[in-house]
């Protein structure tokens, strides 16, 4: 499904014309995000239902994701580096679209995983606190020396039977929260992505590899790829991950080009780094 068709960055005629109506009279050294595209090259992007954003660290993968997120008006839940100057930037800019991008579409960064694996710690930390408490909880009903008096002691003669009943682990176990960071940070993120797709919504994915481990990615790259064929989403996604390049049907904007291109995935540099070292190293994987 496309809801996003595609995307015009602001000019190097439109950024001059900023330098000279709004910037001459500003003692400023960074514009940022002024300066950043135009030696790029980059035309009217077109997107497919999966299109991806690849190049090096500082190509303006992230950037890009932002500028057209802010233009569309996208939910986001993360801080990013809006400068003083991007509301002019996306003066500049426009787009069409394919049909009415749904509410709720997003845009998830690195920094909002980062930030969900943080606060998932510190109520693990919460748990972990209260399930002390419950240790000693039970260690005083079950061998205490409580006796019952009147109907004031209700409640503490029922906990104290339930502990004579059950074992320690049975009895915290079912009074206490599943401790939601069992798991690893890798599946910890996988797992809120996961949740975080909703069917029939436009999202903006920055990185979306960092904290996963291989295996994970190649399930995070089977959710997109559900998503987008079943399930009527559309993903933009910065990424130099190989397993999410690699990602059947996407659409590769090169952004490390100029002018940029788009490139299969096979034939990308960071791609090759990859392939190569495996097949430099291709003997030690071979079986008797």
């Amino acid at each position: 499904m496309q809801y996003l068709e595609s995307f015009t960055l602001a000019s190097e005629d439109q950024e001059w014309e900023f330098f000279v109506k709004e910037a001459k009279s500003r003692a400023y050294t960074d514009y940022y995000p002024f300066q950043l595209f135009p030696n790029k090259d980059v035309p009217t992007l077109r997107f497919a239902d999966v299109t991806i954003l690849y190049g090096n660290n500082g190509a303006g993968k992230s950037t890009l994701l932002n500028v057209m997120a802010e233009k569309l008006g996208l939910t986001r839940n993360a801080l990013y580096n809006r400068s003083a100057f991007f509301g002019s930037y996306l003066a500049r800019c426009d787009y069409q679209l394919a049909s009415p991008v749904p509410e709720g579409s997003a845009i998830i960064s690195s920094d909002e995983i980062f930030n969900y694996m943080l606060d998932t710690r510190a109520l693990n930390q919460g748990i972990d606190a209260k399930r002390d408490e419950m240790f000693a909880d039970y260690l005083d009903h079950k061998f205490g020396t409580f006796q019952y008096h009147d109907l004031s002691d209700y409640d503490e003669l029922k906990k104290t039977l339930e502990t004579r009943r059950k074992t320690q682990s049975r009895y915290v176990r079912e009074h206490l929260h599943k401790n939601v960071t069992e798991r690893s940070n890798g599946e910890s993120a996988l797992a809120y992505f996961d949740h975080k797709l909703q069917d029939n919504h436009l999202y903006l994915l920055d990185e979306p590899e960092n904290s996963l481990s291989p295996s994970h990615q190649q399930a995070l790259v089977e959710l997109i790829g559900q998503s987008a064929r079943f399930f009527g989403c559309q993903f933009i996604i910065a990424t130099h991950s190989p397993f999410v390049l690699a990602l059947p049907g996407a659409k590769i904007y090169d952004l490390d080009h100029a002018p940029v291109v788009v490139r299969p995935w096979s034939e990308l540099p960071e791609v090759r780094v990859f392939a190569d070292f495996f097949k430099a190293h291709a003997r030690e994987f071979e079986q008797d």
